[in-house]
């Protein structure tokens, strides 16, 4: 018996039949390619054979690029650009036999997304689909088309001689097929524009094509917006119309929808400004139009709210990519009754974020695990096992404790306010950061499940620390409020960021926020600011806001803040405050200017390393760590990164 009845209720999509109704959609690019090296393929199959022997029962997770037409001498820039795609590399087979081997010994299926990135540079006309973007496309010709549809057809016929269960096509997300089916994008005079059954021409040969070569015991479906986001796209109307069309044309087996651009608001991988499943409603509209099942995808975080998604009649499966990569055993747990142990994913997007805007690999603010799966089984055998004493309960520390306590250690953890989770238990009072409350409410019982000894309002002096006679101590004492040079600090009119969400500060109306922060920090406190009715101006000395927050998460919180009247400004930098206002300097051109209407000034300027106790220790310990803020103040993903790779060394 399970708690989730439709969610662990069997379903046939086409010729797999499912053992229940979740789906991983793609996501694996940036784990380290399958077409990689042999190790990178190694790591990326056993990222999902965790996941899949933990009761995940459809991968989608093979995003198939399919070669790119160009002339010689063309070099593709932008996301996704390439010139080869993967289907025709030599080891295409290997590796995909790789990845079913694992798939299906774990009792799962596995489909390849067919995908040719639009734009780059090609399109069905030579018209631009977002104002972010302004690389102009080259319009097919009619052979080019051709050998498109040859070159899709082909490699479902190939996805399905490597072994896998199925094809979905890529009709969405600013990609080729999606602006071919447009209105805004595809403004050809021909046969594959004009209509509405032109533009639908050549995902109909694709699909005609596919069947022919793969046959009926082959699943295939579409991956589908329901709405375009630009003015001039289809609506829902629309996107209805298209899926009952391809459907009518009984050559597909399923339709997956999702929502979003890949730049706007919102964009296909919603952050947290965005509500959990908020258009699973409107999903169920297209599971009333059609009979082929469709497949939800968009913030589906808990095992509630999928099975309220099916047992409502709003799709048939529910797909989640962030909430497996934040808890590889999501499944398993929701199965045997224990959703409160599952880890719960922030919406936070840095998984995204991070690989874009800092090249870094696939990680996990809230899972250090991610990425470690080829490596090894947490908990890993303890060699010797220690008392181990951290200092500080903010998320580094929190996570470090739990750690080492999982690994067998004697753990205890002193944080000296009387509550844990340090300036993140803060950051909770913005608006939409309901879900790092979950998290530290899930780290704190974690902590007692694991058996951590908490000692709370304990400020940690050296002598206490040393009198335990800890094997291992980790200094996790965070950061304090940095505060730039500026004249004018010392007014009560200036505010630090955690006074005021913290309630200990009251601003005035006019609020003008000073943000030296490169990630969501200024635009949280601009947000919680002009939710409470205050009029709000935020100050970049950048030429942008937030330039490590990439365009699946700025869209969402950009367009709350402009809601909200939130104004910004850019390339300047505040250089005083005093009874006249605000005096700020070009950032390239030195030129000072004077803001007057201001009543008070919130900095947002990140924080300052609080290691002073390290400092005592480090000479009269042996082993004394530090790691978090009071190393470097950065975000929850290097915390608990941090946390990980000193947990994995205690017992050296």
């Amino acid at each position: 018996m399970t708690e989730y009845p439709n969610l662990f209720s069997p379903v046939r999509i086409g010729s797999m039949e499912l053992r229940n109704r979740v789906m991983v959609p793609p996501h694996t690019a940036l784990m380290g390619p399958l077409w990689g090296t042999q190790e990178q393929a190694d790591q990326h199959v056993a990222y999902i054979r965790t996941r899949a022997e933990a009761g995940v029962a459809w991968f989608d997770t093979v995003t198939g690029h399919i070669d790119n037409l160009y002339v010689p001498g063309f070099d593709p820039v932008g996301v996704g650009a390439r010139t080869k795609g993967y289907i025709r590399l030599p080891h295409f087979r290997d590796r995909i036999g790789q990845l079913t081997e694992a798939i299906h010994g774990a009792g799962a299926k596995l489909t390849i997304q067919l995908v040719s990135q639009g734009g780059l540079p090609n399109a069905p006309s030579s018209v631009l689909s977002t104002p972010m973007l302004n690389a102009v496309p080259h319009a097919l010709t009619r052979e080019e088309i051709a050998w498109y549809v040859t070159e899709f057809s082909w490699s479902a016929g190939e996805a399905q001689a490597a072994g896998a269960d199925g094809v979905e096509f890529h009709l969405n997300h600013d990609d080729i097929l999606e602006w071919f089916m447009s209105p805004l994008t595809n403004r050809r005079d021909d046969e594959y524009g004009g209509t509405f059954d032109n533009r639908m021409r050549i995902v109909m040969e694709i699909l005609r094509a596919s069947r022919e070569l793969t046959g009926d015991s082959f699943t295939i479906g579409v991956r589908l917006n329901m709405f375009e986001e630009m003015p001039g796209g289809y609506d829902l109307a629309g996107g209805i119309q298209i899926a009952q069309y391809l459907e009518a044309s009984g050559l597909i087996d399923f339709v997956s929808l999702v929502v979003g651009s890949n730049w706007g608001n919102p964009s296909y991988i919603q952050p947290h400004a965005y509500a959990p499943a908020q258009w699973a409603d409107m999903s169920g509209e297209f599971v009333r139009a059609l009979t082929v099942p469709v497949a939800y995808t968009g913030r589906v975080t808990t095992p509630e709210l999928a099975e309220a998604i099916i047992a409502n009649g709003n799709a048939a499966v529910v797909g989640m990519a962030r909430a497996v990569i934040a808890d590889a055993e999501w499944v398993r747990k929701a199965e045997q009754g224990l959703a409160n142990q599952i880890r719960p994913c922030t919406g936070c997007n840095d998984c995204i974020s991070a690989s874009l805007s800092e090249k870094l690999n696939l990680s996990c603010s809230v899972n250090p695990h991610v990425g470690t799966e080829v490596k090894e089984n947490w908990p890993v055998s303890l060699r010797t096992a220690r008392h181990v004493l951290v200092i500080g309960g903010g998320p580094a520390g929190m996570e470090v404790a739990a750690l080492a306590a999982e690994r067998g250690h004697r753990v205890e953890l002193w944080e000296k306010s009387d509550r844990l989770g340090g300036q993140l238990r803060t950051a909770v009072n913005a608006p939409t950061y309901e879900g790092y409350s979950d998290y530290l409410d899930w780290q704190q019982r974690r902590l007692d499940r694991v058996g951590v000894s908490v000692r709370m309002g304990h400020s940690a002096a050296a002598a206490d620390v040393l009198g335990t006679n800890a094997d291992v101590v980790v200094v996790a004492t965070g950061a304090n409020p940095r505060y730039p040079d500026v004249e004018g600090l010392d007014r009560a009119n200036v505010h630090d960021m955690r006074e005021v969400l913290d309630g200990t500060a009251k601003p005035g109306k006019r609020v003008l926020v000073a943000a030296q922060d490169d990630h969501m920090p200024p635009l949280a406190i601009a947000d919680f600011l002009a939710t409470a009715g205050h009029e709000v101006t935020v100050i970049y000395a950048t030429n942008g806001p937030a330039p490590l927050l990439s365009r699946y998460s700025i869209g969402g919180i950009l367009a709350r803040l402009d809601n909200g009247g939130v104004k910004f400004r850019f390339t300047e930098i505040v250089t005083a405050i005093d009874d006249d206002g605000v005096q700020v300097r070009h950032a390239y051109s030195g030129r000072s200017e004077l803001i007057s209407d201001v009543d008070s000034v919130v900095l947002a300027c990140g924080g300052i390393p609080e290691a002073s106790l390290y400092e005592e220790l480090k000479g009269q310990h042996p082993r004394v760590h530090l790691i978090g803020d009071a190393f470097a103040p950065r975000r929850l993903l290097f915390a608990t990164k941090q946390a990980y790779a000193l947990a994995s060394l205690l017992d050296d």
